[in-house]
């Protein structure tokens, strides 16, 4: 098969590291990819969100299968173009991805039926907004209601951040038109999870839970990032919890999206929150792999990825499974100072060549490039070390022991990535 991924990103580079060891594979693109990619892949220069040169590209190469990576490409439709087209897509089509596409019709859509999430209201005035949070109080969750690259959520703990929240996205439109509207709702107490599914519309094949680090600093403190680091499994989401998050969640969100006339094919990511009663409520839905999720969960993944994927395409879900290694995986990305905001690019990027030596550890690359067979940064998060081990502690001692390796002027980590495995005995 010629298999052509859209992105250029760090879950990119993992979903084709994966791909590529499948039997199937004939062929592997990227557009655009990115200066690790081209290791394992042809690297195209398009853009991500350029559809139409991502159609050219895909009938005149004769691609059999096109995996798409991001977002924003999936919410403006490249599935429906594609299959228009006659070619095989892996992923939501437009209707179906507005499920990340608009907040607002996310919540309304889960209470329709019946799915746990925090009570909210939609505003697309801001002087109405703010003087809903005025007259009810704080603390509050502040969300623009369409795509932000996962930095469009603000937890308000006083009246001040939720009203400077407000004005950030609807009147100095920090997230352009995904601001337009935004989504208030009540604060949730409790442990997130990021819970994925496989699906092709009817069936649903889950994947191991794993857990995200959305802040940017140590502690969970700053601003929200893209993701600054993840492991997987979540030694608290026993058999019976995941039970529930399939029985009340998961199951239900394809179901109804179904009956909508949504069918749902590709991968369903349940951003999820666990509180002190064990019950899963929903934060959000993503319509694509969660980065830095996605690298953890490939390296632990046993079987063809590429096969599940065209499975899902076909409506034969049913006819494989997934087996997980028993080792623990933990991925801590390495960021350029000055992310999620304004930061520089070039520099250059040293010590990746010990880190192969490594056993069980992989560098998955995001924003860099490849000059005269040097590695340069070429965006906000660079790198995304991934380490595997037999237990939490190795996995850790192991992917810390490799970041501390590599170095570039500006580079920045979280330290504390992946202890939360530790914290939560209680929850067990």
């Amino acid at each position: 098969m010629k298999v052509l991924v859209v992105g250029g990103g760090g879950r990119e580079h993992a979903l084709c590291w994966k791909i590529a060891q499948s039997p199937l594979l004939k062929k592997l693109y990227c557009a655009p990819g990115n200066g690790g990619i081209e290791e394992i892949a042809e690297t195209v220069p398009i853009s991500s969100e350029d559809l139409e040169s991502l159609l050219r590209f895909a009938k005149s190469e004769g691609i059999d299968l096109t995996v798409v990576g991001p977002e924003a490409p999936l919410v403006k439709g490249i599935v429906d173009l594609f299959e228009k087209e006659g070619l095989k897509v892996f992923g939501p089509n437009r209707v179906a991805a507005e499920i990340e596409g608009s907040k607002a019709f996310a919540k309304a859509f889960m209470n329709k039926y019946g799915i746990r999430t925090a009570p909210f209201e939609v505003f697309d005035d801001p002087q109405k907004a703010k003087r809903y949070v005025i007259e009810h109080g704080v603390p509050v969750v502040i969300k623009a209601s369409g795509i932000a690259a996962g930095k469009g959520t603000f937890v308000c703990e006083t009246e001040e951040e939720a009203l400077n929240a407000i004005e950030e996205i609807m009147v100095k439109k920090a997230f352009g038109e995904a601001g337009s509207e935004v989504v208030i709702e009540e604060k949730l107490e409790g442990i997130e999870v990021s819970y994925m599914v496989f699906s092709d519309g009817e069936n649903l094949l889950p994947l191991s839970p794993s857990q995200d680090h959305k802040r940017l600093l140590d502690g969970d403190m700053g601003p929200n990032t893209g993701g600054m680091g993840a492991y997987s499994p979540v030694p608290f989401v026993r058999v019976e919890l995941e039970k529930r998050i399939l029985q009340e969640i998961m199951m239900p969100t394809i179901k109804g999206l179904k009956e909508e006339g949504r069918p749902y094919r590709g991968i369903l990511y349940g951003g999820l929150m666990i509180d002190k009663d064990k019950n899963p409520w929903v934060l959000e839905f993503n319509c694509r792999f969660g980065d830095p999720e996605t690298q953890p969960l490939v390296v632990r993944m046993e079987g063809d990825l590429l096969e599940i994927m065209l499975y899902c395409v076909e409506g034969k879900l049913k006819e494989t499974k997934l087996r997980w290694s028993d080792k623990p995986a933990v991925c801590v990305v390495m960021a350029q100072k000055g992310y999620p905001g304004v930061y520089e690019k070039g520099k250059e990027i040293k010590g990746l060549e010990k880190v192969l030596q490594m056993e069980d550890v992989w560098v998955f690359h995001a924003g860099t490039v490849k000059k005269d067979g040097k590695f340069y940064t070429n965006g906000g998060r660079v790198l995304g070390v991934t380490a595997m081990g037999r237990d939490f502690e190795e996995a850790l001692k192991r992917v810390y022991e490799a970041v501390e390796k590599i170095s570039w002027e500006g580079v920045y980590y979280r330290k504390d990535i992946g202890r939360k495995a530790f914290l939560y005995p209680s929850l067990s």
